[in-house]
């Protein structure tokens, strides 16, 4: 009996094993890095529409990896939140991930390529958040206030926080109770967003 061709598949089995649980894990974000994070601004304005007039306008200014849109519409403004901007996949799943806290106003706006039904977990977190979908059209479909998981919460048994849009908006748990941001309300988004 040839041993050699044995020890060749053997050993590409073994290959194809590691390589789909680096994959599984993770571990490839932290190997190969996600790049930088663009910057933004995202407002949030009370109702689904414009005003009873029906006048809109938009204006943005941009600097370097920053953007800060002004208004839409005259709709009340809600709130405002410096966002870090994940439009890759590996930057969506790592998301906040590595980061230890946020300030009252600051979150991480994901970006997908199309709108779709997406889930959510609270992978290494060290704090809870509110996950808010939004659809293309920039209205919030739905608000989810996550709780950290239990301490040594497998992968596997992560609660998923599902929800329909293009756009997810994560930050503090209850900055949507304090805002008073709630479904229906308009999500303007950071110039160059897509």
């Amino acid at each position: 009996m040839q041993r050699g061709p044995l020890a060749v598949v053997l050993g590409l089995v073994g290959l194809l094993v590691v390589g789909i649980l680096v994959l599984q894990s993770g571990l490839w974000v932290s190997v190969l890095g996600v790049g930088e994070y663009d910057e933004g601004t995202v407002t949030v304005r009370e109702g689904t529409t414009g005003t009873a007039s029906g006048t809109t306008t938009e204006t943005a200014t941009q600097s370097e990896n920053a953007t800060t849109v002004a208004v839409r519409d005259d709709a009340e403004r809600l709130a405002t939140v410096e966002v870090r901007i994940a439009d890759t996949g590996p930057k969506r799943y790592l998301g906040l991930s590595n980061t230890t806290s946020l300030e009252p106003n600051e979150g991480m706006l994901f970006v997908h390529d199309e709108e779709g039904e997406y889930g959510y977990v609270m992978r290494d977190m060290d704090f809870p958040l509110d996950i808010i979908f939004v659809d293309a059209n920039g209205t919030i479909t739905t608000i989810h206030h996550a709780p950290l998981p239990p301490e040594g919460t497998s992968e596997s048994e992560l609660k998923e926080y599902s929800g329909q849009g293009k756009y997810v908006l994560e930050v503090n748990r209850g900055w949507a109770n304090r805002t008073g941001v709630t479904v229906g309300d308009r999500v303007e988004l950071p110039a160059g967003v897509a």
